[in-house]
């Protein structure tokens, strides 16, 4: 765990959403405190995405949602299917 804990140093920067066609946005990452030290990162992390009004349309509107990590030693994307997205959908309306 700590071999790989140390290869992933970054990933809370690394990991991203895409809605549509529009940019990625990239998460606010551990807010509370500092989870990553000179050797490793954390097994843990708590991150929040910040859309826009456009972004929350078409995330509701059932548009492509992927949601990905571009890290160098982890590198992984996947689209999301329609019951995922309307489950997460329904945090925008605070239900």
């Amino acid at each position: 765990r700590q071999a790989a804990l140390a290869k992933l140093k970054g990933v809370e920067d690394a990991v991203w959403i895409r809605v549509a066609d529009h940019d990625l946005v990239r998460p606010v990452a551990d807010e509370d405190l500092e989870r990553e030290n000179a050797e490793k990162t954390s097994a843990v992390h708590f991150m929040r995405f910040e859309f826009d009004k456009t972004m929350v349309i078409d995330f509701g509107s059932k548009a492509s949602v992927k949601v990905g990590v571009s890290h160098p030693n982890y590198n992984y994307e996947i689209t999301l299917n329609s019951e995922s997205q309307e489950v997460l959908s329904q945090d925008f309306n605070n239900k």
